[in-house]
């Protein structure tokens, strides 16, 4: 039953991803006073990709990376679970907590920087390195949110800290949440923190190597990783959910958002990106975890 349920989730997870994805294009698109590609046209490039043969090769590690970013999201899905409440779509949260995620969700661009090396492709190399640059400047604030959100709870358990919120964390601790809103603003890729894959300065950054079913997979990786980070944003600071009608009505509030947020405002430079998150982000982090600390 356990792997049945696993399968669900992951389903789930993949379906919901390209439908954002989808729908991140055609708001995207609205924003810019254009029509967008159909919502499904991001599900259907994935299939396309997933049939189409590479006609290059640059070694085993090029191709590991891909791989190793999956096994990153997919693991980090199932550790998540997708309600707070009943037994069902717990996933493996049992056996794993917030600092296993944490750590989980580092996974991804480290294969990433793994694969891209071995590539050789100059836009890359620029990509991974902007985006080791701004990692640490990125996670700061998150992980100083997350952590007091730990301390309050006295638990890194999710379902613990998602059902013992009687007001939201994101109105109970505000400033906590707008710190961590930063860092969850570069983790989508959006302006102005969309430094690694910047079109118009690097052509895709990374993923600029990539074909055939390796894109694909980078495409569904993206897509599971995209849901799992939503449901994480919406279990520690929006009071999680008891079904698929409130996940998915707080986890597109949340989504669009993040959307029009990077639509409205221009990307930063690499050093402008990394200076701002850890002055500003990490500051209001800071104060909130000072101030929910001392009202504890």
């Amino acid at each position: 039953m356990i792997l049945l349920e696993l399968f669900a989730t992951l389903v789930i997870a993949y379906s919901f991803g390209f439908l954002y994805y989808g729908l991140y294009r055609n708001i995207t698109a609205r924003f810019q006073l254009r029509f967008g590609p159909p919502v499904y046209q991001s599900f259907m490039d994935s299939i396309k990709f997933f049939l189409k043969k590479d006609t290059t090769n640059h070694g085993w590690m090029f191709y590991l990376g891909p791989i190793i970013m999956m096994s990153g999201a997919i693991m980090t899905l199932f550790f998540i679970p997708l309600f707070t409440t009943g037994n069902d779509f717990k996933g493996l949260s049992e056996y794993g907590n917030l600092f296993l995620v944490l750590y989980l969700l580092v996974l991804g661009p480290l294969g990433n920087a793994l694969a891209v090396g071995a590539g050789g492709n100059p836009f890359g190399a620029m990509g991974i390195t902007r985006g080791l640059t701004r990692l640490f400047a990125l996670e700061m604030p998150f992980y100083i949110a997350v952590i007091a959100l730990m301390s309050l709870n006295s638990s890194a358990d999710i379902t613990t800290i998602a059902s013992s919120q009687t007001t939201f964390n994101a109105f109970a601790y505000p400033l906590l949440f707008v710190g961590a809103l930063f860092s969850f603003v570069g983790m989508m890729g959006q302006s102005p923190f969309d430094v690694v894959g910047a079109p118009v300065e690097v052509y895709s950054g990374p993923a600029s190597e990539f074909s055939g079913k390796f894109l694909a997979l980078l495409m569904s990786q993206s897509a599971i990783f995209t849901f799992a980070k939503l449901v994480l944003m919406v279990h520690l600071f929006l009071g999680g959910a008891s079904g698929f009608v409130e996940l998915t009505i707080k986890t597109f509030i949340l989504f669009f958002f993040i959307i029009a947020f990077g639509a409205i405002y221009g990307r930063f430079k690499t050093p402008q990106s990394v200076d701002f998150l850890l002055k500003v982000p990490t500051a209001i982090s800071v104060v909130g975890l000072l101030l929910a600390t001392w009202s504890a």
